[in-house]
């Protein structure tokens, strides 16, 4: 036989499931049995949860590699840190287990879980997979059996599941948990703490539960409000479930919405974006899925997912000021209140009503965030690079609420003062001529090619975006979902190499002749 026909050893990455040996797989028992070798990993004190759940299966006569990890309380001295001391272990361990596969042994690595969800495996297999033929035996994961023990589902119809290890940064974890439907944290030990308030950060906290060596000896279940830190090992999980899988009872479902009891309301108006869900920042994703109640006008409402038990209240678009006193009314009831805008709430949107009425004595009492939300200025500006890049003035040409004289004194004050323009509310059915007025007004301080950018529906499904000269404007191609970007003396138009064109106001300015 030939050096390049002799047979190396097969290696396997055994999910060994959360705990209790009777969830292994009959894929696992078999492969711990037959191989030659069963590798695993331990602490320094050389107790092994994994051996212990497998020990029931070892033959007696295998080879044990046990694989102590570095102690991960201490500082190291490794001039590379923790993390080279880890590496360093890594390799040294995959090379005694190369030596047995390269010897003909088959080679079974225990792992507790599943061997591919933060699986101690994973650090063998990315070294030895390549050069060994390799079986990876999946196992019942902590998220599911986390989720089994408190009796509640994790995911349902469109919900979404997001797995996170409690070593991220709290404001991280606090952002992703504000922006999901259900989640599970790993990891926790000494990162409860900041799991913790980053729940509460959240608005999660009320809906998690803390799940303690599920299917193990020593099993702890409960409210994670109700955990004390200090007891916190380091194999346990916080899980918040389904919101559609929740046990009746526990989701408000009354056809008419019914004080909260003994519950603080408020009011959060959350800026969506100018489109769908890929402009929802995750702290406005957060908001709407705590709410009690939705308010706002029917197309906005409608981009927001249903809730099980959350009331949708939408109304006419011209009624900012009887909406904002609605949602008032709930959140002094005791309900959680989310007012929706497009865009961001503060520019020409809902947050001005709603602070206007809040300000009455009537609802001092009341408490009213504001969320911000990418602006329809901005998405159209990127859309084509960066016009606004230097000073810009956010005019709106809508006459409903200020007459078109003090609209024509702004964009002329503006236009005079060389800035770049973003002009929302443009045109509509029933104000037709304002874009041309405005159009012969600009030309009045700028060059009939300077650059403007003519966006419609950005972000949405009619998206159009042309740059066009000032004097090119065709009023009659604008209306209400058009934004308007006009750019200043300064602004460039270029056609790149490539056939893109960008749009462009430098951030320096020619200074002023001396006088």
């Amino acid at each position: 036989m030939s050096l390049s026909d002799k047979r190396t050893g097969r290696l396997y990455g055994v999910g060994l499931g959360p705990g209790d040996p009777n969830l292994m797989t009959l894929r696992a028992v078999e492969l711990i049995g037959a191989a030659d070798v069963v590798a695993y990993h331990s602490a320094r004190h050389g107790r092994s949860i994994a051996r212990s759940i497998a020990a029931g299966h070892l033959r007696g006569d295998q080879v044990e590699e046990a694989l102590v990890y570095p102690v991960t309380t201490e500082t190291p001295d490794h001039p590379g840190g923790y993390r080279a001391v880890l590496d360093e272990f890594y390799e040294e361990a995959a090379q005694r287990l190369a030596a047995h596969l390269d010897a003909g042994h088959d080679v079974a690595v225990l792992c507790e879980g599943d061997p591919f969800l933060f699986g101690s495996y994973q650090h063998m297999h990315k070294r030895l997979a390549h050069r060994y033929p390799t079986e990876v035996v999946p196992g019942i994961s902590s998220v599911n059996a986390a989720a089994s023990r408190v009796g509640r589902p994790l995911v349902e119809d469109r919900e979404v599941l997001t797995v996170l290890p409690g070593t991220l940064p709290e404001e991280e974890l606090a952002a992703r948990l504000s922006s999901t439907d259900s989640a599970v944290v790993l990891k926790l030990g000494r990162t409860f703490p900041a799991v913790r308030r980053a729940l509460q950060r959240a608005g999660r906290l009320d809906d998690a539960w803390y799940v303690e060596r599920a299917t193990m000896a020593g099993e702890r279940t409960g409210r994670l409000a109700d955990v004390d830190e200090e007891s916190v090992p380091y194999f346990s999980v916080a899980l918040v479930p389904s919101e559609v899988g929740a046990p009746a009872g526990t989701v408000a479902v009354a056809e008419d919405p019914a004080p909260a009891q003994g519950r603080t309301g408020e009011v959060v108006v959350v800026g969506l974006g100018p489109a769908g869900p890929t402009w929802l920042t995750p702290e406005a994703r957060g908001a709407l899925a705590a709410a009690d109640d939705l308010v706002g006008y029917g197309t906005y409402i409608d981009r927001v997912p249903s809730r099980p038990g959350q009331q949708r209240h939408a109304s006419d678009n011209k009624v900012e000021s009887e909406r904002a006193t609605f949602a008032l009314d709930l959140a002094r009831s005791g309900r959680r209140v989310a007012v929706v805008s497009s865009g961001d709430p503060g520019v020409f949107a809902m947050a001005s009503a709603v602070l206007e009425v809040a300000c009455e004595d009537t609802y001092a009492d009341v408490p009213v965030r504001v969320l911000p939300g990418v602006t329809a200025a901005h998405a159209a500006a990127a859309r084509v690079g960066a016009p606004l890049g230097h000073d810009f003035a956010t005019i709106s040409l809508s006459d409903r609420l200020k007459s078109f004289e003090v609209v024509s004194r702004r964009v002329a004050a503006a236009a005079a003062a060389d800035l770049v323009l973003a002009l929302y509310n443009p045109g509509s059915r029933s104000r037709t001529w304002q874009v041309a007025a405005v159009r012969e007004l600009l030309l009045e301080h700028r060059a009939p090619d300077t650059p403007v950018v003519v966006a419609r529906d950005v972000g949405g499904p009619e998206e159009s975006v042309r740059v066009v000269g000032l004097a090119d404007l065709e009023p009659s191609e604008v209306d209400m979902r058009t934004l308007l970007i006009v750019g200043s003396s300064q602004t460039q138009a270029v056609r790149r190499a490539d056939g893109q064109r960008v749009v462009w106001t430098p951030r320096r300015y020619p200074e002023e002749p001396a006088v």
